[in-house]
């Protein structure tokens, strides 16, 4: 009865998510946690899981802008030398985009935030290792204590 509020909510939360990771990816930019290389590669890691999450469920409501949306870009792959043609093809499950592109595509979508949900938890390990940048720039590596047993036991 209320599955059209469902899916306007989960689409639009998806537009909110990306808003909140472009902002994320500014302040990262302005206060130089580029330099953190392995977290910020895990980082751009995450923006391309996310970004083909978005684009399979873009294409699941099978309306014409999400068929011709996974037909223009998927085929941007068939430019890949050797493996591009033989990779469109196994996305698409045949010859063009088809209902097995959709349950390809579905799956992708259903699987996906899983591996990003692993992504963010090795993004956040190496966050915890470097320590994240802040405003002013000062290592607060110095004043750090353990947690346990100074805080634990209170």
């Amino acid at each position: 009865q209320y599955g059209w509020l469902i899916r306007n909510i989960h689409a639009n939360g998806a537009s909110m998510f990306f808003i909140c990771i472009y902002l994320h990816i500014g302040r990262g930019l302005y206060y130089g946690s580029y330099l953190y290389k392995e977290t910020w590669n895990i980082g751009v890691i995450l923006l391309l899981l996310v970004m083909a999450t978005a684009f399979v469920g873009y294409v699941l409501p099978w309306g014409q802008m999400s068929f011709w949306g996974a037909t223009v870009i998927t085929n941007l792959l068939s430019a890949i030398p050797y493996i591009g043609t033989t990779l469109v093809e196994w996305i698409w499950g045949g010859f063009s985009v088809d209902n097995a592109t959709l349950t390809r595509f579905f799956t992708f979508h259903f699987l996906l935030p899983f591996v990003i949900i692993g992504a963010s938890a090795v993004h956040l390990l190496f966050l915890h290792e470097t320590g994240s940048n802040n405003p002013t720039g000062l290592q607060s590596n110095p004043d750090k204590i353990p947690f346990h047993p100074y805080f634990s036991y209170k």
